[in-house]
Formats: C-alpha cells, sequence, structure tokens
C-alpha cells in the first residue's frame, strides 16, 4: 500500500518500477528497503533530480547502484577519493556488475579498456573524481556515450566554506547542459546545514529544483562520549584495550601527534598501529589503509586526510585524540564507525589548548571575514556539544534541527553529571539577550554582562542598559562556558545565516521569566565520566549466546578472511559482519534458506553458498540446526516471566511471519499460555 502511494505521489511510469524490487533482493541480497531508499530510488528511475541527505550506514551506495542496473546506459558517479572508488568497484564486480574507475592510479592501459568498455556502452557503472571529469577530453568522451543517471557523492565538498571543500564541485552542475542530456542528478551528503543545502542546490542543479529528502542525522548505534583531557595518551590506551582486536581511527590535530600515538600504542601491547597524514610517502599510506581495509585488528591514528573515502563497515571505534575542528566535521569523522549498523564507540577528549588551537586556525586562513565569522559559529556549536548538560545527542541533532528523546546511548544518559543552580546567571544572559533585540552575537553579549565598554557597546547605547556590568561575579571565560551550555540545553539558538546573532527559544522565554529553573555544571568538569556501557563493548554480544553459535561465527569469519585473500579484496567485499552474525544465529541448512539472510543474493549464493552450509552442517548440532525448517529446539515455559532467550525471539518471529501459526498455535508449540506470547510479540513490535 505504501509503495503504491508512493508512485502515485511520483506520478512514476509503474511498468520499470516493479523491477528494482527483484534487484534488490537477487542482485543485493537484500529483502526490503531503508528507510528513505524507496522514495529516493524511484524518483531517479523516473526521471527526477534528487538531493539526498542521509546519515553513514543508510545505505546511500545503493540509491545509484540499483538504478544504474536498469537504465540502458552508464551512470557515472563522481567520488572524491579513490580509496572509495576501488572499494565499491571491488564490490560490484563481486556482484557480477560491470564497473570500473577512471583516476591516476591506474596504468594508462587500464584506463585506455575502461574508456573502450564506456565507446561499445558495455559499462554500467564510471566511478571518477570531479578533476578528471571536467577535463575536456573526458567531457568529450562522454559526449559520445550514453550517460543515463549522474550521481554526486560527499555533495558537501560544493561548500565554500565547508571542512572537505573541492573546486571542482563547483562545475559539476555544468556536466548535464554541456553534454545536451536529460539524465537525473542525484546528490548526496551525510551532512548539510541550511547554508550547504542551499549551496549545494545552486551549484549542482543549475535551473533545476530537486526533490530534497532528508533521512535524518541520527546515528543511534553510536555511543558518545566526551571527556576532558587528562593524559590525552593514557585515555586513548584505556579504549583501545577495551577495543582489542577490532577496527578503529583515532583522529589527531597533527602529523607529529598521529606518529607519537601509533609508537605510545604500539609501545603499550597494541603492535597492529599505524600513522596516516599527507606528510607520508604514498606508499606508506596506501601500505596503512590496505592493512587497515583487509583485516579486522587495525587501528589507525590520522590527521582529517584519512577517512572520508573509506567504505569500512565494521569500525568499532572512533576517537579523537583532539577537538575536532567543528560539528560537521565532528559528525562525519565519528560517522565512520557502526556504518554496519551494529554498537559502535566514540570518545572526543577536549580541552582549552585545542579551543585556543581552533581560532588560531580560523583566524590565519586565507578567507573572507564572512567564511571565518562562519567557521567560529560551526566551531562553538562544537565547544557546546562538548558542555552539553542533556542528552549529547539531543545536543547534535538539534544543530542540524532535529529534535529526539533522550537516547540512553551516551556518557550523560548513562552516567549523568553534577549540577549546581545556574537560575540567576542564566536569565542576566537571556535578559542581556533580550534588551538588546536578539541581534547581537556572544562577544557583544558577554561585554555588556562584565561591563566591558566596546566601541559597538558605545555606539548602540548598550552600557545605559540595567543589564551593563552585572556579570562581575564571573569571569567572561566562565560567562562563555555558562552561554555554551544555554545553547546545548535548547534555550538559546544561534541563527549562522544572520551573522551569529543570539536568539531566545521558547524554553528560554519561560527560564527568562522564572517559570522554569536552570541547572548548570559545576566548575569542575572532570565530573564527566567515562564508562562504555558493558552491552557496547563486543561485537559478539548481538549472537545468540551458546558455544556453538559463537564457533561458527569464528569459523565463517576464518572463512570469509580466506576467500577475501584469494580475491585480494577487504573481507567486508566478501560480506559483512551482519551477515555472518545472521548466518551463526539462523543456521540455515539449505540453499534457498540462504537467501533470507541479509546481503546474500544470487552471485554470492552461487560462489559461496555450498561451503557456507557445510561449514554451518559441520559445526551445529541436529537440534539447532535448520531454524528456517520445521523443527525448533524449543523449551519448555511454564508462566509468561520467564526468561526469554534471544534465539527464542527469532523462533516466535518465523513461526508468526514464516509459517503464519495463530497464537494459539506458537503457545503450544512453546508449552506456554496466549498471554504470555501476546506479551512477548508486544515487546518484540509485532
Amino acid at each position: 500500500m505504501k509503495r503504491i502511494k508512493l508512485l502515485k505521489k511520483l506520478g512514476a511510469n509503474s511498468q520499470i518500477m516493479q523491477k528494482d524490487l527483484n534487484i534488490l533482493h537477487n542482485i543485493f541480497g537484500f529483502n526490503e528497503y531503508l528507510p528513505n531508499q524507496e522514495e529516493i530510488i524511484l524518483a531517479i528511475l523516473d526521471n527526477k533530480d534528487v538531493l539526498a541527505i542521509m546519515p553513514t550506514g543508510s545505505g546511500k551506495s545503493l540509491l545509484y547502484q540499483l538504478p544504474a542496473l536498469l537504465f540502458d546506459g552508464v551512470t557515472v558517479v563522481v567520488s572524491p577519493l579513490i580509496a572509495l572508488m576501488k572499494d565499491q568497484v571491488d564490490e560490484l564486480n563481486q556482484l557480477g556488475i560491470s564497473a570500473r574507475s577512471l583516476n591516476s592510479s591506474h596504468s594508462s592501459k587500464e584506463n585506455a579498456k575502461t574508456i573502450n568498455l564506456i565507446k561499445q556502452n558495455k559499462l554500467k557503472i564510471l566511478y571518477i573524481s570531479p578533476e578528471r571529469l571536467m577535463k575536456p577530453q573526458t567531457l568529450g568522451l562522454l559526449y559520445e556515450c550514453n550517460i543515463s543517471f549522474l550521481a554526486i557523492d560527499e555533495a558537501h565538498c560544493v561548500s565554500q566554506w565547508g571542512h572537505d571543500f573541492r573546486e571542482d564541485y563547483l562545475h559539476l552542475g555544468e556536466i548535464r547542459p554541456d553534454l545536451k542530456g536529460s539524465f537525473p542528478i542525484l546528490a548526496l551528503t551525510a551532512t548539510a546545514d541550511k547554508a550547504t543545502k542551499t549551496e549545494i542546490v545552486s551549484k549542482l542543479f543549475i535551473n533545476n529544483t530537486p526533490i530534497i529528502i532528508e533521512g535524518g542525522y541520527d546515528r543511534p548505534n553510536i555511543f558518545l562520549s566526551f571527556v576532558p583531557k587528562q593524559n590525552a595518551k593514557k585515555q586513548i590506551l584505556n579504549i583501545v584495550n577495551k577495543y582489542k582486536n577490532t577496527n578503529g581511527i583515532i583522529y589527531c590535530s597533527s602529523r607529529k601527534k598521529t606518529v607519537d600515538l601509533a609508537d605510545f600504542l604500539s609501545n603499550n601491547g597494541h603492535p597492529n598501529v599505524f600513522p596516516y597524514h599527507a606528510g607520508l610517502s604514498n606508499e606508506e599510506r596506501l601500505k596503512a589503509q590496505e592493512l587497515f581495509k583487509n583485516n579486522d585488528d587495525t587501528i589507525i591514528t590520522a590527521t582529517i586526510a584519512f577517512g572520508m573515502g573509506i567504505d569500512k563497515p565494521n569500525v568499532r571505534f572512533v576517537c579523537h585524540l583532539d577537538m575536532p575542528s567543528n560539528i560537521e566535521s565532528y559528525y562525519q569523522e565519528i560517522g565512520r564507525a557502526g556504518r554496519d549498523g551494529l554498537p559502535a564507540y566514540t570518545l572526543t577528549i577536549y580541552g582549552l589548548d585545542d579551543i585556543v588551537l581552533r581560532n588560531q586556525q580560523i583566524e590565519s586562513k586565507d578567507s573572507s571575514q564572512e567564511n571565518k565569522r562562519l567557521e567560529y559559529q560551526r566551531l562553538n556549536a562544537l565547544i557546546s556539544l562538548c558542555d552539553a548538560i542533556r542528552c549529547r545527542r539531543q545536543v547534535l541533532l538539534n544543530y542540524f534541527n532535529e529534535k529526539i528523546e533522550a537516547c540512553n546511548n551516551c556518557d550523560i544518559c548513562i552516567d549523568g553529571i553534577d549540577l549546581v543552580d545556574g537560575t540567576e546567571d542564566a536569565q542576566k544572559i537571556l535578559s542581556a539577550i533580550s534588551r538588546t533585540g536578539q541581534r547581537f552575537g556572544t562577544n557583544h553579549i558577554l561585554d555588556i554582562l562584565t561591563g566591558n565598554e566596546t566601541e559597538n557597546v558605545i555606539k548602540f547605547n548598550h552600557d545605559k542598559l540595567p543589564t551593563f556590568g552585572v556579570g562581575q561575579n564571573l569571569s567572561k571565560t566562565n560567562w562563555r562556558f555558562l552561554l555554551r551550555q544555554l545553547m546545548s540545553a535548547d534555550h538559546i539558538k544561534m541563527e549562522i545565516e544572520k551573522y551569529g546573532a543570539l536568539k531566545i527559544t521558547t524554553s528560554g522565554n519561560e527560564l527568562l521569566y522564572a517559570r522554569i529553573n536552570f541547572s548548570k555544571r559545576k566548575e569542575d568538569t572532570k565530573s564527566v565520566k567515562n564508562k562504555i556501557p558493558k552491552d557496547k563493548v563486543k561485537i559478539n554480544d548481538t549472537l545468540l549466546d551458546d558455544s556453538e553459535t559463537k564457533d561458527i561465527y569464528k569459523k565463517l569469519k576464518n572463512y570469509r578472511t580466506e576467500k577475501a585473500s584469494e580475491k585480494n579484496v577487504p573481507p567486508y567485499v566478501v560480506f559483512q559482519d551482519k551477515t555472518i552474525i545472521e548466518l551463526s544465529n539462523a543456521k540455515p541448512t539449505s540453499e534457498s534458506n540462504l537467501y533470507k539472510i541479509n546481503g546474500l543474493g544470487n552471485v554470492r549464493v552461487d560462489e559461496y553458498g555450498s561451503e557456507i552450509l557445510k561449514i554451518i552442517n559441520e559445526n551445529s548440532s541436529l537440534q539447532n540446526q535448520n531454524f528456517f525448517g520445521t523443527k525448533l529446539n524449543i523449551q519448555s515455559y511454564t508462566n509468561q516471566d520467564k526468561s526469554w532467550s534471544a534465539k527464542n525471539d527469532l523462533e516466535i518471529k518465523y513461526l508468526l511471519t514464516e509459517k503464519n501459526l495463530s497464537i494459539t498455535e506458537i503457545a503450544q508449540s512453546f508449552k506456554t499460555n496466549e498471554s504470555a506470547i501476546r506479551l512477548r510479540l508486544k515487546r518484540l513490535g509485532l
């Protein structure tokens, strides 16, 4: 029903539209679309332009890979990094899809072969950098070809004041008119505030208004935590010790720190740690990147030169030895953890030295004052996240204008923080903002509070306000600290597009007029704790808790590693950790049931199916085999308070959705009463 409504809404051609579901299942091995994927893909197939803002791990690559198989010509995918191209080309080729990249890492012979395939209309997907695409010879080649679709990945790179700016992105919108094409354009990014969205639309969709679909920014599987600096290397070591034998990325603010930290961790029991920064040779960077991609126990200590093109799904933690440059950089960088949707952990260590450094970096840039102003405001938004007094995720998503309930998956939700009453001081700030017409930024408001007779304060007669000089009880630094807490609590909003003017929100007005109180942090921010929830530490927690299942999981991972080595591709290209977990839990014993496992389509089942089944059959007892069959190892439950295992949840879902048994029949199978089954189904959302 939802799909029919969607087709009507788009006015789409229903004849081509029915084929996408077959490709989704048979080629890519997925039983259903993730949120927003279907709407975006159907719009593209109906030749509509789309700007898709989707969180990392939400399946953005499928948005252009699947339509490419339904169009006649070649789909051109603009990607900023060669590493990302290689990963996706390898994975598509494993699925039997004709995909190649055109870039400087290939020999002239390889690139010539790619060009010939394009000319012969034998290539379905071409990956290319914006710089290579805009070369006259490339445009000349594409002018003679049948381009069916243009996808622009990492579209935020078009933003001239963004952290990943690439100048050639500014010209990508000119391609369609130059090539006299009518193909649809899809622009993709994980982050875009209002200013960036406006620039993407104006630069990439010339004279066209795209459908804008925002999938939200929340990554609920990622644990968010921040701690003040107290021997940062040891703080990082504590995390690495807890995540031994997993993949992680640790960002540092300088090249020297990446090397020093890698040496420190190596000397403390972690030999598989490698630095990565732009000052290393191409060979050194490539070696570190390949080791990271091809192993499940490698850690990279890196500057921001590492990461944007990393497609590795099973990064279990991302740490920041130093505070990132702004809130959007932070969101992009932590987004490299947990792309597979499984639990992941992030830690940001921050200190006054970081704030000073980031301010100096902005001031030293050769850019306009307008761009610097925007960068300062994005930095302040991140500092407010560091100083948060409520759920971290709420503060982070509030920057992107997304509202959620408290997440219970961040350090503040889990541990709380030490607070004291700050109502009176908060009202002083709000009063100063209100009495100046909500038209001024942070520095001006703090000058009023502290009685600083600046040129602007005198010019606007703000030295005559009742609030002028009422803040002598605190230093300017402490007032700034408190103001950031008011921002993180959503009592104040900063309007980046209006020169950073501070605006009082609805809840801020409630506070100003003493209808609610405000609690602020104690001066000692060390009260913020740093605990990893026990159920977030190990990926194996998602497995059924029995030795047989864990043994199968280990053997399937070893099998995947062997196959990846044979094919010279990263292990996750063979299949992902989520697929191995589903196989280990469900223990299918027939080829037909392998298709019910997410990530296993026709190509993978044909190539790996018989060996997967052999591993499962040889390592599982008869009563636990064939979860998808009719014989289930169901325990007896005498009352509805009895604990249910994860396996029982899988079994009850299977009996209801696959076997279509009634509640009475399911209760009989479990040897319990119907109310117990109804209660369990309710808790499972069924």
